[in-house]
């Protein structure tokens, strides 16, 4: 991008630009004077975070020789995600200082606005400027020294001015059209989980009721291979892990991968088709899908449960959504919590003893996971068409900010 406005280096239009204060853990207090951390800093957005506030004393603040920040300033993260994301600080009715990893950015009244400032960036050409300019393998950081250097547009302050309101206009705007999308996503979520669970909560009149190790001809988790994550392959035979299970859906990325002596081990623990897959320890506890085809033959570890029906009692594709539809999911959370003294745990035999109703058919069990599917393929249209509109929203964005820089808007 090629702005047709001057261009000056970040340090040399500010009248403070200045790292914030080292301060440690034992120097905090639970009140006091603010403590502003890049957590706090968004992409252009302050974030309170106040569950998480962290405070340093008057004698802490005296003793540092900590610097003071006001409503106006502008703050920029040394850190990613990404490194250089600025926001404005607040008014807030709170005494605050910023934290090492932190720039505070003041600039020349005259000469830049912060509004106009933090609109630029959000820019891609800002991003990448302070991405050439970071250092760092694992993590990048950037410098201050290095910040300073990252050329910004200052045209005159009639023009920042003109250009900050347009694009407040136009990014309020934005942000209404996306919190509308969202809420849509949301609607036609619950709406699919209201008819799952209108289903699975009510039953019907010649529906069985039986624990699930009676209808079932495995139920069983896995293992993870000696040496644990050092020892997965690219490639080979999956291994199913609890981040690959979802509900409603098989997530393939981060997938791991086995070889044929590694496998061989886990045989007892073979996914074959149609099983229904249940993460049984930890945050994701209750998760469940059908496993898919192509990631077969697979292993599982012992972080998920393989449940197996018996194909003349109890179709696949019913008990997967039996088992995420809000009445059952309720029960298995439950179970969890109950089972892990440190963790969220569901064992086998608390699988086995969950006793599930179901058509005495399996002909009316299909015919209810076709109407099951039909409500589904709707609700999954209208969040692909959300997520399209989604995407042009972000794309507007950038486009306004890329006219906006380079003197196009």
């Amino acid at each position: 991008m090629t702005s047709r406005y001057p261009m000056s280096l970040l340090a040399d239009v500010c009248e403070v630009f200045a790292d914030g204060d080292w301060v440690e853990s034992k120097d905090q207090s639970q009140a006091g004077i603010r403590l502003i951390q890049t957590g706090n800093i968004g992409i252009g957005a302050f974030k309170g975070r106040d569950e998480r506030a962290r405070y340093v004393s008057d004698d802490t603040f005296n003793r540092l020789r900590c610097t003071e920040i006001f409503e106006g300033d502008c703050l920029i993260s040394r850190l990613p995600e990404p490194a250089g994301r600025s926001c404005i600080v607040p008014a807030t009715g709170e005494r605050m200082i910023t934290a090492v990893d932190c720039t505070i950015v003041r600039f020349r009244p005259r000469q830049v606005l912060p509004e106009f400032f933090n609109y630029y960036s959000q820019s891609l050409d800002y991003l990448k400027a302070v991405d050439s300019e970071t250092t760092g393998t694992t993590r990048k950081r950037i410098s201050r020294s290095n910040l300073g250097q990252v050329a910004i547009p200052v045209p005159p302050v009639p023009e920042q001015q003109r250009i900050f309101g347009i694009l407040d206009e136009a990014f309020a705007a934005i942000a209404t059209a996306r919190a509308n999308t969202e809420q849509s996503v949301r609607n036609a979520r619950e709406l699919f989980q209201s008819q799952l669970s209108a289903i699975f909560a009510v039953g019907g009149p010649r529906w069985i009721d039986k624990k699930l190790g009676w209808i079932t001809t495995k139920i069983g988790s896995g293992a993870t291979p000696r040496g644990g994550e050092e020892s997965y392959k690219s490639q080979g035979i999956p291994l199913i892990r609890s981040l690959n299970v979802h509900d409603l859906g098989f997530r393939y990325p981060k997938l791991a991968f086995l070889d044929e002596a590694q496998a061989h081990e886990l045989s007892n623990v073979e996914v074959k088709p149609r099983d229904v897959l249940l993460n049984i320890t930890g945050a994701s506890v209750a998760r469940c899908c059908l496993v898919p085809g192509d990631v077969l033959p697979a292993r599982v570890t012992q972080h998920v449960s393989i449940i197996r029906p018996n194909s003349g009692t109890l179709d696949a594709g019913f008990l997967h959504y039996m088992l995420i539809s809000e009445p059952y999911k309720r029960r298995l959370l439950r179970t969890g919590m109950e089972g892990g003294s440190t963790r969220q745990a569901i064992t086998k035999a608390e699988i086995q003893e969950l006793v599930v109703s179901y058509p005495a058919t399996l002909e009316e069990q299909e015919t209810l996971v076709a109407r099951i599917e039909e409500v589904l393929t709707e609700t999954q249209d209208l969040e692909a068409i959300a997520q399209r509109k989604l995407a042009a929203l972000d794309a507007l964005k950038k486009s306004l900010l890329d006219q906006a820089f380079t003197g196009l808007l």
